[in-house]
């Protein structure tokens, strides 16, 4: 894959930065960790090069001195609230990425219950923890939150929080999802290490969006793209520019809650360590992009992905569609159309020329490979098989599927699972393609092209079943497609 952000520069800028924060507090600092720190497919795509597991590699250049403490909302317990990139709810996933922190070799201190009302609702994750050795903390909602800094500075406010034991210099604050209450569970930690004497630090890493590239680099609108369904908007740092005269690029609602923190910090430490929100960062990604064009191009190609993905969600009824107009929105400022998309392009052109769903699949070169739907197969297995035939240097027109294998599989979808549409998906594609593979030269070599797909671009011009849109994922073909068309 063409790439234009150094990886190996950023663990090692990131980490060192982070190591002159702890030392800039005395020891002691309070990381909250915004974004995934496992699977970042989002910064990978739109900065190539960046390694989805990037955030740990850095952290563990600094187990030593780290420990993770990780947040849940009680109301996200009570709501069953699920993550939909996983499937999984929140609760496992505080549960799996214990897991995750540890099999890496980072230490997990503790889990804290924010917005607790009830201590009961959490009693099945508490006894999952204990068998973990891991202990659970509660934080209460907290009345007047975040602007009657009085109240919240009180016995009253944080005092009546628990006070999370830590021992490590670092402290990483992290959670399975937004609104989990990351940031008033460093607030509070603030608050009860100043009464215990000790002048605790606090600090943000968010990778996007990037402080130090413009408001509107594609970079930066891909990631108001990702985030439409929460309504973030990129906004200059006014603070910033008032205490340093610099342009730098924040989110609205850190620059909205700035003044707020600002006041926090007077009241607990006599004044703020931080003139900004931009100030409260940690984030040297910016510092790493090596070429420009290709990372904005991967950030152009990211915008029409989520317009896309958003549309397919309005058309299911999953999302309002004030939410599309936001996307709609963000691709005219980023100067780009779906015809930018080189694969919408050609598979639509397919799709005139036949009379048919088509589909087009881009290799890194620009090599575009093309499916159609056919009595066999539809436009997406048709496009991976035709992909696969390419890589393996397989004449286009040979059939590497043995009919007697085709055969049973359509016959078990239409007479026992009643199924209209006979075609072979994916997944039932590849099986075949499998099956055959076993005395087929060929058709093995074909198969061991699969690796080959991952980073590719793809587009189908019709509905895309839940099915194929996971083995498509799983192949880490970047797919977009049409929900409107059946």
């Amino acid at each position: 894959m063409k790439t234009g952000f150094n990886n190996e520069k950023y663990l090692q800028m990131q980490s060192e930065h982070i190591r002159e924060r702890i030392d800039k507090f005395g020891d002691k600092l309070y990381l909250e960790f915004g974004g995934k720190l496992f699977d970042d497919y989002h910064a990978s795509r739109v900065l190539p090069g960046f390694a989805p597991d990037s955030k740990l590699q850095m952290l563990l250049q600094l187990k030593d001195q780290a420990e993770i403490v990780a947040v849940i909302n009680a109301e996200h317990i009570a709501a069953n609230k699920v993550r939909q990139d996983l499937g999984i709810t929140y609760q496992e996933d505080v549960l799996r990425l214990i897991d995750e922190f540890r099999q890496a070799g980072l230490y997990v201190g503790s889990v804290v219950l924010t917005h607790t009302s009830d201590k009961e609702l959490a009693a099945g994750l508490k006894a999952e923890l204990e068998k973990k050795g891991i202990p659970l903390y509660y934080h209460y909602r907290i009345a007047g939150y975040p602007t009657d800094t009085d109240h919240i500075l009180s016995q009253d406010g944080f005092g009546k929080n628990d006070y999370i034991e830590t021992t490590r210099p670092l402290v990483v604050v992290t959670a399975p999802g937004p609104g989990s209450g990351k940031m008033a569970t460093c607030l509070s930690q603030l608050y009860h290490e100043n009464r215990r004497g000790i002048k605790a630090g606090y600090a943000k890493y968010e990778t996007f969006p990037v402080w130090n590239l413009p408001l509107n680099h594609p970079v930066n609108l891909a990631y108001e793209a990702a985030t439409a369904d929460l309504n973030d908007v990129n906004m200059i740092d006014p603070w910033h520019q008032q205490a340093y005269g610099e342009i730098t690029v924040n989110y609205n609602r850190d620059v909205e809650i700035y003044p707020v923190l600002r006041q926090m910090f007077c009241e607990i430490y006599g004044s703020s360590p931080y003139a900004s929100p931009t100030d409260m960062g940690v984030n040297m990604a910016g510092f790493c992009i090596d070429d420009e064009e290709t990372v904005s191009e991967a950030a152009r190609q990211e915008i029409i992905r989520r317009y896309f993905s958003t549309r397919n969600r309005v058309i299911a009824k999953l999302c309002d569609p004030q939410e599309l107009q936001k996307q709609e929105m963000v691709m005219k400022q980023a100067g780009v159309t779906i015809g930018d998309r080189p694969v919408f392009s050609r598979a639509r052109a397919l799709q005139d020329e036949t009379g048919d769903f088509a589909a087009a699949l881009e290799f890194e070169d620009g090599t575009i490979i093309t499916g159609k739907n056919s009595e066999l197969m539809g436009p997406a297995s048709a496009m991976i098989m035709n992909a696969l035939k390419y890589k393996a240097g397989i004449d286009p027109s040979r059939h590497l599927i043995d009919p007697e294998n085709f055969a049973p599989i359509q016959r078990l979808k239409v007479n026992y699972f009643g199924n209209q549409n006979p075609r072979l998906h994916t997944n039932e594609m590849l099986i075949a393609l499998s099956m055959t593979a076993r005395s087929n030269p060929e058709a093995r070599r074909a198969l061991e092209q699969l690796p080959a797909l991952a980073g590719t671009q793809s587009h189908i011009t019709s509905a895309l079943s839940e099915v194929d849109q996971s083995v498509l994922s799983s192949l880490k073909i970047q797919t977009t497609f049409e929900a409107d068309k059946v």
